[in-house]
């Protein structure tokens, strides 16, 4: 147990290889990143850098990516830097704001970064770009932890 009576969610693991720990288990569930081809290039206690490639399927009636898919990947790159310490962390909010078209083939790369944490509480803001880096999206995510959940046992 640690303080408060909660246990050791981090089974004495250095703060990176905790958060690679974390992203494999998650990532061995997470069917949304499977199928959209998501991919990692990058995981760190509080961070997390993802990206994706703007397929056909992804674009809507402009030719152009949809926002979803952009909110999907920065979504996703902002749950597996909140949940990098190994306890349960889940969105309590977002906000969505887009400053270019993804377009069809680009490589969106989405970087998670944390700013603060207090408590149960946490806030993260994330970065979209293209292979160009022009900026395609930024989000500002609200986490909330869950205390003395594990994301992955180790």
């Amino acid at each position: 147990m640690t303080e408060a009576g909660y246990r050791d969610l981090t089974n004495g693991l250095d703060p990176q290889r905790l958060a690679e720990h974390v992203r494999d288990g998650m990532s061995e569930n997470d069917r949304t990143v499977r199928s959209l081809g998501i991919r990692f290039d990058a995981v760190a206690p509080g961070y997390a850098k993802l990206r994706m490639t703007v397929r056909d399927e992804m674009l809507n009636g402009f030719g152009i990516c949809h926002g979803g898919y952009i909110t999907v990947l920065a979504d996703s790159a902002f749950a597996y830097a909140c949940n990098s310490h190994n306890e349960q962390t889940v969105a309590s909010g977002i906000s969505v704001d887009f400053m270019a078209p993804g377009r069809p083939a680009d490589v969106l790369t989405a970087e998670a970064k944390e700013v603060f944490v207090a408590g149960r509480t946490g806030l993260y803001d994330v970065t979209v770009v293209n292979q160009r880096e022009e900026l395609v999206a930024v989000m500002r995510g609200k986490s909330y932890r869950l205390k003395g959940r594990a994301v992955v046992e180790l």
